[in-house]
């Protein structure tokens, strides 16, 4: 592979311009192909084979006017002018695609009215906020009257914004992060524009995407902070690398060649073990999750493809332009080399980070890395033994963690959806925020046992009202409206649903609404987790078995990634759980963990955290190779790769801290959970427990049995053999 790549970088360094215009004239055509064939982002929220399912489906048939979406129009005011409200329910009555209208529902001190509508077509059909903008125009008499009027149900709480605020916060932190550590500003805005690039086409696939499939309105944020981040990363890495080569004397463009056969070919593993563990979302049983795996999946295929051509090419056009200026002045004397095999550059930054001669010809001091490389290495037992507490005291809190899908409760208050949310609350009771459908299929319970099951509900202690039943126009189906007494994230509203299934209902009567729906979905993700974590692990056990041809290595991984996952759900657990730092979040008080975030949260870490592993195991496997030393390698191998995985990790955790700013709940939650758990990773696991525990295996870390080396495919990330030879330009063989 990285014979291949060494090309790959070559002829981009070579040709700078033809690869730079290459890319804008892809990210013109697709940003252009987006605007006039891309769709829009909805969520699909059908959970075939569930209970609420089915009442959906009943409903759907039989009542046509049931078979769309939702909204809630609230009126709030001292004084409600009955004939006001009477216009207003006409008004609404007339909104395109409104198939019923209730009669105001208005509170007992007469201050509130609550209008319920149905639409006869799912939310899907609308584009952005076109269906709240049209609740909007009808409500304006209200709101001219000087009544404060809010607006709830689907229509409302689906519709996703996109501001591009959390994207700026990551892109100004990483470059002032990336221009501290290179002291270059050429250095410095490489990496930017190649995730920038990366991210432009990957998002506008994913427009693509919507056109002919679900696309959840949460996903493309996702896939941006996922492609962000890595998208950075997977630049610094290369062009840490690309610097590394230049100081050692290599000719800039053979540095980038170089740095693309060994970092590039860490990027690419790296990026692999990211869509390997998106695809994981694939089993997840829900059209949502599929959609966040794919669309993710998107954005890192180009960041990956963007990062091994146009990081070479931009490298080769800068030259020695990414050193500081008093770097570039010290190495002008130095004469370039024309070629150098795919490994030196490993062995120079090796013999660099132990203090052999430089190429200025001093001994180099040992960096704070190497020093903290040796330290771990002298003492691995008791290091890995504190890591290991420290992660396991983080993880503690998710034991009590307790999952709901977002609903508008768990929204900032200056949602519409929020505030309509809390008038109805205040005004009708917690249950009128979510109410019950009893779907009655009346082919097989008959249409006079309805009053005594309309009675029986009405009976249950956790019931506070029941209208009355509602028979189709055809006489085959029925629906009750049930309120329960508690809100819809209060965990005795899904008791109350799981009670009502088994103890009240008859044959023929399904329960759904938005409470019921939520239950069965966080009842169903609870069952597939394992099965998405088992196909994730076992698919990266796989992966990496074959690249690092080693039994250990891949399982010690696994298990390492599993901890710093778990220390990131102990800490969003405390933060929004138990409330310690919702507040400072933009909320007002503790909220259950979104039931979206831990799967989604488990693929994207583990893809993630299985990158900052690659990078280490890479550089520590390339001085393996060379050297015979299990010992030193690791030493040596976190020396060189500490500062550039630290550098890289502070970057992504800047990235995902921004989009821990956005309004959205669940990407909130995704934002502070990926910061936690990449930092943690970054430091905990990967500057500690795994230098301390594959110092501890020595070479058993390599261990591979006989037979199982003679099965496996011979997959070669570090050519052991020369690369081209030069042609006559003196810089790389790239005609061939």
């Amino acid at each position: 592979m990285s014979r291949f790549l060494y090309r790959v970088g070559g002829a981009a360094a070579a040709h700078p311009w033809r690869t730079i215009a290459g890319w804008l004239v892809v990210l013109i055509a697709a940003l252009t192909l987006a605007g006039v064939a891309g769709g829009t982002p909805h969520d699909n929220y059908n959970v075939p084979g569930t209970s609420s399912q089915r009442g959906t489906d009943l409903l759907r048939e039989a009542f046509p006017t049931f078979a769309g979406t939702d909204a809630r129009v609230v009126v709030h005011g001292e004084q409600l002018d009955p004939a006001l409200l009477t216009a207003l329910g006409k008004r609404l009555a007339d909104v395109e695609h409104v198939g019923t209208v209730s009669p105001p529902r208005v509170s007992g001190d007469r201050d509130t009215a609550l209008f319920s509508l149905t639409y006869t077509v799912p939310v899907t059909d609308f584009q952005g906020s076109e269906a709240l903008d049209a609740l909007e125009g009808a409500a304006k008499p209200a709101t001219d009257a000087g009544l404060q009027v809010e607006f709830g149900g689907q229509v409302a709480e689906n519709i996703g914004s996109v501001s591009g605020i959390a994207e700026a916060i990551g892109i100004v932190a990483a470059l002032i992060i990336l221009l501290l550590a290179f002291r270059s500003v050429v250095a410095a805005g490489l990496p930017i524009a190649v995730a920038i690039v990366g991210l432009g086409i990957g998002s506008a696939a994913i427009l693509l995407l919507a056109a002919v499939s679900d696309v959840s309105t949460t996903a493309p944020t996702v896939a941006s902070m996922v492609g962000l981040g890595v998208g950075i990363d997977y630049a610094l890495l290369l062009v840490t690398r690309y610097a590394e080569g230049v100081r050692s004397g290599l000719d800039p463009r053979v540095a980038a060649a170089t740095a693309t056969a060994t970092a590039g070919t860490s990027i690419v593993v790296a990026g692999v073990t990211v869509l390997l563990s998106l695809f994981g979302l694939a089993f997840a049983g829900l059209a949502t999750y599929r959609s966040f795996g794919s669309a993710t999946a998107l954005v890192v295929g180009f960041v990956v493809l963007s990062a091994v051509t146009l990081v070479p090419a931009l490298c080769g056009l800068a030259g020695r332009r990414v050193l500081p200026r008093r770097e570039r002045k010290n190495i002008d004397a130095v004469p370039s080399t024309a070629a150098v095999h795919p490994a030196t550059s490993g062995r120079k930054a090796g013999a660099r980070a132990a203090g052999t001669p430089t190429t200025s010809g001093g001994p180099a001091k040992p960096g704070l890395t190497a020093r903290w490389a040796a330290r771990v290495g002298r003492r691995p037992l008791p290091w890995a033994l504190a890591a290991l507490a420290v992660l396991l005291l983080l993880a503690t809190p998710m034991l009590g963690m307790r999952t709901w899908p977002q609903d508008a409760g768990s929204q900032p208050t200056s949602n519409t959806s929020r505030q309509a949310y809390d008038l109805i609350a205040a005004e009708y009771g917690e249950g009128a925020n979510g109410p019950l459908l009893v779907a009655v299929d009346l082919t097989e319970l008959p249409a006079s046992a309805l009053p005594e099951l309309a009675a029986r509900l009405a009976a249950d202690p956790g019931v506070a009202a029941v209208a009355p039943p509602v028979v189709a126009p055809s006489g085959d189906a029925a629906v009750i409206t049930v309120e329960p007494e508690y809100g819809p994230q209060d965990e005795r509203a899904s008791a109350l649903v799981d009670h009502l299934r088994a103890d009240v209902l008859p044959d023929g009567a399904e329960i759904t609404g938005l409470t019921a729906v939520f239950r069965d979905i966080a009842a169903l993700l609870s069952d597939r987790l394992w099965l998405v974590v088992g196909v994730v692990v076992a698919l990266s056990l796989v992966f990496l078995l074959v690249m690092f041809r080693s039994v250990v290595v891949p399982v010690k991984a696994a298990a390492m990634n599993l901890l710093s996952i778990a220390a990131a759900y102990g800490v969003i657990t405390v933060v929004f759980q138990w409330g310690w730092g919702a507040e400072l979040l933009g909320l007002p008080h503790a909220v259950p963990v979104s039931t979206w975030v831990p799967l989604l949260m488990f693929a994207v870490l583990f893809g993630l955290s299985m990158d900052y592993e690659v990078f280490l195991l890479s550089r520590i496997r390339e001085d393996w190779l060379r050297t015979g030393d299990a010992h030193g390698s690791v030493v040596r191998g976190l020396a060189a790769t500490g500062r550039v995985i630290t550098g890289a990790a502070l970057i992504m955790v800047a990235v995902f801290v921004g989009f821990g700013l956005d309004p959205d709940v669940t990407v909130k939650m995704i934002g502070v959970g990926m910061a936690t758990a990449v930092a943690v990773d970054a430091t905990i696991v990967r500057m500690v427990l795994v230098p301390a525990t594959m110092a501890l295996l020595g070479r058993a870390n390599w261990w591979l049995p006989g037979w199982l080396d003679r099965i496996l495919p011979k997959v070669d990330l570090h050519t052991e053999e020369a690369p081209p030879a030069p042609t006559r330009e003196p810089e790389l063989a790239t005609a061939r």
